[in-house]
This record gives C-alpha cells, structure tokens and sequence, in this order.
C-alpha cells in the first residue's frame, strides 16, 4: 500500500467561469486508519453543476470547499482495508469523499451499493441526480396523467430523469437542450413529445408556446433565467415550478437579465417551490425500488459521459458548463 495519493485541490475562488488555474493535481498522504474506520479505493467520481456554489466564499446551504484542500463529491469505493464491523473489506460503498485515489471513513453518510447494476449508476440515474427527480416529482410537482410538462436542460442527469419519470405517469413532455445531438437523443431515444433546441431560438418563449399552445401545467427548473421566463408565460394558472437548478447564473457574476415577467405569478396564481434533494433522504429506497422496476422493463434508459483519471476530473467539472455531457458526466478514477 502507497504512502502517497494523487488528490485534486481547489487552488483558488473562481471569478466568473472556472477555468483549470483554478484546480492542482497534486500528491498528498493517505491516512491510517483506527479503530471504526475504513479505507476505500475511489472508484468513481461524480461532477454536479452545484459544485459551482461550493467553490464561492460566503453562507449558503452547503459549505463551501477550501482552498488548499481536495475538492469533495459524490463518489462509489471498494473497501481495502477496515476496522468496522460492517464495513467489510470487498464492500462497495457510496458516499461525499474526496478527489483522492483513496478515501478513509467511519461510515457516517455511507451506504453499501449493490453491485448487481453497474456501479457508476448509483452518481447518476440511482443516486442523488435520480433522487432529486424522484423526490421533485412526489412532493412537489406531483404531475397527473395528461397534464403538459416542459423540462430544461432536459438531456442533462436530472433532466433525463424527469422527463422519463414523467412519461412513465402518463404525462405530455417537453424538453430543452442546445445541442443538435442532445435534441436528437431527446426525439429519438427517450421519445418526448416535443424538443426545442434554445440555442437556434429568437424566442424562447414563442417557441414553447408552439410545442404547447394550450400551455403547459409545470415548468421543472434546472436554468433559470431565459427559461424560467419563457415558462412563466406559457404556464396554466394555478401552474407550477420546481425549481431544482439555475445553471444560466451559476457563473455570472451580475445578476440574470430574465425572467422579466415575474408578475404573471401573481395573476396566474402559480406556486414555485425551490427543492433540495437533501431534504428528501427518506425517500431513497423508494427511489431505488422504482427506479429498477423501470430499468428491468426497458422503460428508463441511462447515459452517461465517462472521462476517465482522476487527472481529468476538472475538466470533466468545467465540460459540465460547456454542454459537454449527455446525461450524466463521471469521472472514472480506477477499475476494480
């Protein structure tokens, strides 16, 4: 067993987008471990755009990284060495760990994964971008058979999820991306009932109204700004938004010209309900149990963009703000 690590550290705040100045792949030490703890091979990493949040000085709902540090996300490990009782060497597990080849824990916030499924599976399509779908739908969107739903960044890790997990209850889905392959994929192979590509629109808006023109019921926000205007004016009163994500702002550093239109909440009586998935943990065995029925039936198709070493994981960070990714973006840091 090696002394050393590779870890990938946050070398400084980023102003505006990030760029690679701001991350250092560099060697630090790997901890023994005592007596109710294990250590881990990182297998697999997880990039988020809320990643982006972490990285800004100053309060919010999650602690920001520090600088000098390895950065953290989600991420699947083999267990290779423990002092637990239920940790148990040739364990899978998943939990928040850090950009290093290997991770040490107590076990707090870890959960064993099933290696039945491929595990990167358990970042993406059944982990926390599939919970955050999962949990939006149940207790806060709450989509009824025939109602209309518009999706943005629909061909992103939680974007596809909805969009599937709205299908699945019967409803009308339409979905944004920017990309001619993303839009294909969106047509093609998750069969939604409507597409718009945003990045060849003079309007956003005019062009929703024309996959809805009876409106639509629910807006599932993952970009906020010109979205969440184009959907406040085609949503049904008594609409609803779930606002899970604003991508479009996450690296400004003025605040978004749109949405513009922000009265119409009031005329139309919508409720816009901002969610985080952490509030909604009692919910993952749920999740998982649906989530495999669809999967063993044919009916939830799973992408994802894997960008293999853990050298390469800033980039795959900063290909998230590129629309480099079809659904989920990994990191692949070591086979088993």
């Amino acid at each position: 067993m090696p002394s050393d690590q590779q870890e990938v550290h946050l070398v400084s705040r980023p102003t505006g987008t990030p760029t690679m100045d701001n991350f250092e792949l560099t060697s630090g030490k790997i901890k023994e471990i005592t007596d109710g703890q294990f250590m881990a091979k990182t297998l697999w990493l997880s990039v988020d755009p809320y990643m982006r949040g972490r990285m800004k000085e100053g309060k919010s709902y999650v602690e920001p990284f520090s600088v000098g540090e390895p950065l953290q996300g989600g991420c699947i490990g083999r267990v290779i060495k423990s002092k637990n009782g239920y940790f148990k060497e040739g364990l899978y597990v998943s939990t928040m760990g850090p950009w290093a080849e290997f991770f040490v824990s107590n076990g707090q916030d870890v959960q064993v994964v099933d290696a039945s499924v491929p595990l990167q599976h358990y970042l993406g399509a059944l982990g926390m971008p599939g919970l955050t779908a999962y949990a939006g739908i149940q207790r806060i969107a709450k989509p009824e058979t025939g109602q209309t739903i518009f999706v943005s960044s629909a061909s992103g890790a939680v974007g596809s999820m909805v969009c599937q997990l709205c299908k699945a209850r019967g409803c009308s889905v339409i979905g944004s991306s920017g990309s001619s392959d993303k839009i294909r994929w969106l047509k093609e192979t998750l069969a939604l009932d409507a597409v718009i590509n945003y990045k060849e629109q003079d309007s956003l808006s005019q062009a929703l109204a024309n996959a809805a023109p009876d409106g639509i019921h629910l807006y599932w926000d993952n970009v906020g700004a010109e979205h969440l205007e184009a959907a406040i004016d085609n949503l049904k009163t008594y609409g609803r938004i779930v606002g899970c994500g604003m991508i479009a702002s996450y690296n400004s550093e003025e605040p978004p010209k749109a949405p513009r239109n922000l009265m119409q909440i009031i005329g139309k009586r919508l409720t816009f309900q901002g969610m985080l998935v952490f509030d909604h943990s009692d919910l993952q065995s749920e999740f998982i149990k649906e989530a495999k029925t669809l999967l063993a039936e044919g009916n939830l198709v799973i992408e994802e963009t894997i960008i293999e070493g853990l050298e390469n994981a800033p980039q795959a960070f900063l290909g998230l703000f590129e629309g480099n990714n079809l659904g989920k973006m990994l990191v692949r840091v070591a086979t088993d």
